[in-house]
């Protein structure tokens, strides 16, 4: 049994940014146990390869939740990163703080420090912003941000003058002074590569001999004495390992996470021992209260040429990878998603409640293994898509078996209330409206998902149940509160009723962030990595 200050279970966004706060100081030995494999890979590094990791066994958890019956009955796949950097290394890139009344709301449910004027100065410490620096972004830290404001597909442009005249005007700026409007989506992105929370953060560490990373090394369980955290049971190479610590930090994100935490003995008693487990600590909040984004695309055929012509063709993807690998630029140095925007489906809002995803691309013919951004459909097509920022509906995830090496059960529950299936009834109804100003409505042929044919509410909604799905932002299964009556942890991550213990990645979210969650996810692992070293 080795001994280390700290162990931390998850290599993904709030891991990596773990890792190296700290171990930047020399003092504390810290060792990463990282299920899945490097990052080092071609498709992980190619800013648009992230397609062909979409259903890759190697680098994917690749989850499937229930079948749901807000979705039609459908079962939904939920990609997450099995790699350095996790779900950071398998992304859309698009870097989206949230909105700041989303970390005030954190404030208000009891949690100290963790409000938007708490957090502002993190982001900034954390930025390295290709746009410059002022009273909201940050130059100089750790992550480079790109700007993406060069070597746009011309009918971003066209987007946005048509978003405009349906009533979003431009904004320059998502995590600025402003959220609503719409604009060109940032990108962690550098130099033509992706820019994960493992290049960023975890590869310089790496360099430290104060940290260690164990890849392909599957953590079991978390070993206690008596309710204290003393250590880590983990499977390396058919291999039963065990490492002690001084404390423990969960970081596997909003599944791994409340699932170890349950095969550990800490979760609902009742379920657990219906498992045959023991029961450490009866907290029935472990894997409650998952909360996801949902995400619907509408789709239209062009007249104009899109990027359908350009990675369709084999002429047309040889020509793209000559140009990236000669310049670095061109569409497979970028995300699909180049603009988007955020808005209210209703003016009394106090906030948006709906993120806009533009991509002038569309891929309505499937591709067994792989979801076709490499491989778009053969005409000129173009998809406008959207997600619900704060969805009342709420899921759970529950073990499937005592096996940790077995999926854990993930019930979605999408669309399981009336405020969720109004909302995004209307939303919909805002993408047509769009695609219903000039100038992006003279150049569409026609409108190819749903389809014209469908027009009344009744028929959106059966539509949007049929072919909406996660848009891979699973949060809150085991949320920050300050009390164990509705939380797993405290403001200071420590799991309620356990020493030595702390959650620190999406699953400790009190409420889902009004968009993207990477950006949160490594605020995390920068916040709670001062919490632990304040502590300590």
């Amino acid at each position: 049994m080795s001994e280390w200050d700290y162990i931390i279970v998850g290599a993904g966004s709030a891991g990596c940014v773990l890792a190296e706060r700290l171990t930047a100081n020399g003092r504390h030995r810290v060792l990463l146990l990282e299920a899945g494999g490097t990052d080092r890979r071609f498709y992980v590094q190619l800013p648009l390869g992230y397609g062909k990791l979409f259903y890759n066994p190697a680098v994917n958890w690749m989850y499937r939740t229930e079948a749901d019956p807000g979705l039609a009955g459908n079962r939904d796949h939920w990609p997450r990163g099995k790699l350095l950097g996790g779900s950071s290394s398998i992304n859309a890139m698009v870097w989206i703080r949230g909105h700041p009344t989303d970390y005030d709301d954190w404030e208000t449910a009891g949690n100290a420090g963790w409000g938007w004027t708490d957090v502002l100065p993190n982001y900034r410490e954390i930025e390295d912003n290709e746009a410059g620096e002022d009273a909201f972004r940050g130059k100089g830290g750790p992550l480079f941000i790109s700007a993406n404001r060069t070597d746009l597909h011309p009918l971003c442009d066209t987007f946005l003058q048509s978003a405009a005249r349906a009533g979003l005007p431009l904004t320059a700026d998502f995590n600025g002074a402003r959220q609503e409007g719409a604009g060109i989506y940032q990108m962690t992105i550098r130099r033509a590569r992706r820019n994960s929370a493992a290049r960023a953060f975890l590869r310089p560490a790496m360099r430290r001999p104060n940290l260690r990373v164990e890849t392909h090394a599957h953590a079991t369980r978390v070993l206690f004495q008596g309710r204290r955290a003393v250590g880590v049971e983990y499977r390396q190479g058919g291999v039963l390992k065990t490492a002690s610590a001084g404390e423990v930090i969960l970081s596997g994100g909003a599944i791994n996470t409340p699932q170890i935490l349950m095969l550990s003995g800490v979760g609902d008693g009742a379920h657990l021992q219906s498992l045959g487990l023991p029961v450490i600590v009866d907290n029935p909040n472990v894997g409650r209260h998952l909360n996801d984004h949902q995400g619907i695309n509408y789709t239209w055929r062009m007249t104009v040429p899109t990027y359908n012509d350009v990675l369709r063709p084999w002429w047309g993807k040889l020509g793209a990878g000559a140009r990236y690998f000669l310049t670095g630029k061109g569409p497979l140095a970028k995300s699909i998603n180049h603009a988007g925007g955020f808005f209210r489906t209703d003016p009394a809002l106090d906030r948006p409640n709906m993120q806009l995803y533009f991509q002038a691309f569309s891929t309505l013919l499937p591709r067994e293994g792989e979801r076709p951004v490499l491989s778009p459909d053969p005409f000129p097509g173009l998809s406008i898509g959207l997600s619900n920022c704060r969805p009342t509906s709420r899921g759970q995830i529950t073990l499937a078996s005592p096996d940790p090496f077995r999926h854990p059960k993930i019930v979605a529950n999408a669309f399981s209330t009336d405020h969720d299936v109004a909302e995004m009834l209307a939303a919909v109804k805002m993408l047509r409206r769009i695609a219903d100003q000039d100038p992006i409505r003279s150049l569409i042929a026609e409108e190819l998902r749903p389809g014209p044919q469908v027009r009344s509410d009744d028929e959106l909604i059966a539509d949007f149940r049929a072919r909406s799905g996660t848009v891979y932002h699973p949060s809150c299964t085991a949320r920050m509160g300050p009390t164990p009556a509705t939380a797993v942890i405290g403001p200071d991550l420590r799991v309620h009723g356990i020493h030595g213990l702390r959650v620190c990645d999406a699953s400790a979210f009190p409420t889902l962030i009004g968009g993207n969650t990477n950006a949160p996810a490594i605020l995390m692992g920068w916040m709670g990595a001062k919490r632990i070293m304040a502590d300590r």
